[in-house]
């Protein structure tokens, strides 16, 4: 079953333009991540909080995945994430445009 993984965690940037310079590397590195659909990365530079939603193939390989960003998300210098792990209602899904379903 699909299964969407987000992560947020508090963020002093960078953000847009200067984000995508950063971590391009590491985008190209999760992109290559076994099971895994999409992710859409999430920035609110106001709040100062960023993270990602993901939508994995099934909840293992999301897990798999989640357990590895967690890992080494401090290396970045992110503390304190909050991650959450979600199942995904297809049929309601489809209703209402969700991409990759």
């Amino acid at each position: 079953m699909p299964t969407i993984v987000q992560i947020d965690f508090p963020s002093e940037g960078p953000f847009g333009e200067q984000l995508l310079a950063a971590v391009s590397d590491l985008a190209h590195s999760i992109a290559q991540e076994p099971g895994m659909r999409w992710k859409i990365w999430t920035e609110n530079a106001t709040e100062k909080t960023a993270g990602g939603i993901y939508l994995f193939d099934t909840e293992a390989t999301a897990r798999t995945f989640l357990a590895k960003q967690l890992a080494r998300l401090p290396s970045f210098g992110v503390s304190n994430p909050r991650a959450r792990v979600f199942s995904v209602n297809e049929p309601l899904s489809r209703i209402t445009h969700a991409p990759g379903i």
